[in-house]
């Protein structure tokens, strides 16, 4: 049955309240105050303990532009017309838990997902709240749009530290992002998507692509037709020579390092145009068509197909991005649906999410790979409670929603509630900090683990608590 996991209200003690009138009949079975605090912790120890690195991969389906929560994983059937929209409500696979009708997919198989519906950065700029979203740290300042990356504001992202962590598997990146960069309408690139102070070597890897197209290919895996490997080779040859010998001419302190940080780009990029494996990972031309239907021939399905693809190849973090479609305008571009949401929502965006959500979940359940891969769909922020003049919704960070399955999550969970109107957290309210706190625990690190500035200084991968009801 549904199972609401809020953060109830605490007395001075850290015990709910409704906890604490527990205690009362409690004593009477012998059960005092002390050996209860005890026994709790020694569950919660427990129950953290058993999902810690479950999840060996994770898949981050980000929903450029803010995706409603009225009309996905929080409804609000019983507000006025001009809160809850258009559409109704459908039930799900979990007894009690409603979510949006445009989700049909996605309902029958809510026993494997934990949502939290009351995530929150109180930031209403796509750009700053995607960056805390993203990192886990705050942009400074805050409601901040158009937001460029560079210091204070270069905290590596969730894929940088993984593959900064965890490294590189063979010869594919530990991390990847597709199909594109998240961006601004000017093309001006969010902050919070690069390793920042970690260094270029920790980058998620960006593949720039169309996995729906036909003749799609990635041009760095794979030589030119005039080149074939023994030509390849006496590159690296000559390449090593140069090399050599520019170290050898140097003069400065500083050309050694640099010279080792682009060999370094240089023999990995040597590395994938001779690994097969690589290119099998992306070869998505190698699923049948039933496979690649169930996905959607689109852009955003086709490549959370890939994203399936890259994981099963080693890769620990896969970050696909729904980024704007050829169709859209710079008035409601993907999920950012300032006019006429409920059309966008009905007609462009929820049809595809569903599907290839679903298909990610389903399709790793029949491998017996989705308890060993944690997959989270978020977005940078919600949208208002209240339908503007031109039928849209407009920029909210105040509440918002976001789904984990897989991984170690417990299925059927709903932690954190809005108000009536879906405007505001009144109980178990998460913050991005959280969320990557609980990411991070799911993939076998504890928010604690340090990383080590270019001072020398250790800082903590998270500063957020695990969300222990959904773990």
């Amino acid at each position: 049955m549904l199972s609401y996991r809020d953060g109830g209200t605490r007395l001075c003690d850290g015990i709910r309240r409704r906890e604490w009138l527990r205690i009362g009949g409690l004593s009477a079975f012998g059960l005092g105050l002390d050996n209860y605090l005890a026994v709790r912790s020694s569950a919660a120890d427990a129950g953290l303990a058993s999902s810690f690195g479950r999840a060996k991969a994770c898949i981050v389906l980000f929903m450029l532009g803010g995706p409603p929560q009225h009309e996905t994983w929080d409804p609000k059937p019983l507000a006025p017309t001009e809160i809850r929209g258009s559409f109704g409500t459908i039930p799900t696979a979990t007894p009690g838990l409603r979510v949006g009708e445009l989700m049909p997919l996605t309902a029958r198989l809510t026993d494997r997902i934990a949502v939290l519906r009351a995530m929150s950065t109180n930031d209403n700029s796509h750009s700053s709240s995607g960056y805390w979203m993203l990192t886990g740290r705050p942009h400074a300042p805050t409601n901040s749009e158009n937001a460029r990356a560079g210091a204070p504001n270069d905290w590596p992202c969730m894929a940088a530290i993984m593959r900064h962590l965890r490294g590189d598997q063979g010869s594919l990146p530990g991390a990847v992002r597709l199909p594109e960069e998240i961006w601004n309408t000017g093309r001006i690139v969010w902050p919070g998507q690069d390793a920042g102070w970690l260094g270029d070597a920790a980058d998620p890897w960006l593949v720039t692509c169309d996995p729906s197209q036909p003749d799609f290919q990635v041009g760095d895996i794979s030589l030119p037709p005039d080149v074939d490997v023994q030509r390849l080779m006496q590159r690296r040859q000559l390449l090593d020579g140069m090399n050599a010998r520019t170290i050898d001419a140097a003069s400065t302190d500083q050309l050694p390092s640099v010279h080792s940080r682009w060999s370094g780009f240089q023999h990995k990029a040597i590395e994938l145009l001779q690994s097969a494996s690589a290119r099998e990972a992306f070869a998505i031309d190698r699923e049948t068509s039933a496979m690649r239907d169930r996905y959607g021939r689109n852009r955003f399905g086709q490549s959370v197909l890939l994203a399936r693809r890259l994981v099963e190849a080693g890769v620990s973090l896969v970050q696909v991005n729904w980024t704007r479609w050829p169709t859209d305008t710079n008035m409601a571009p993907a999920w950012d649906t300032h006019a006429g949401n409920a059309k966008r929502c009905k007609e462009a965006l929820m049809p595809p999410m569903d599907l290839a959500y679903s298909a990610l979940i389903e399709d790793l359940s029949q491998r017996g790979m989705l308890d060993e891969t944690l997959i989270v769909w978020m977005g940078e922020f919600g949208r208002s409670p209240k339908i503007n003049a031109a039928g849209g919704r407009d920029h909210w960070g105040h509440v918002f929603s976001v789904a984990l399955a897989g991984g170690g999550v417990q299925g059927g969970a709903v932690y954190g509630q809005s108000d009536r109107l879906g405007g505001y957290p009144i109980e178990g309210r998460a913050e991005p900090q959280d969320l990557s706190a609980t990411i991070f625990h799911l993939l076998g690190y504890a928010p604690e683990t340090q990383l080590i500035d270019k001072l020398g200084r250790p800082l903590a991968i998270s500063t957020g608590k695990v969300i222990e009801p959904i773990v």
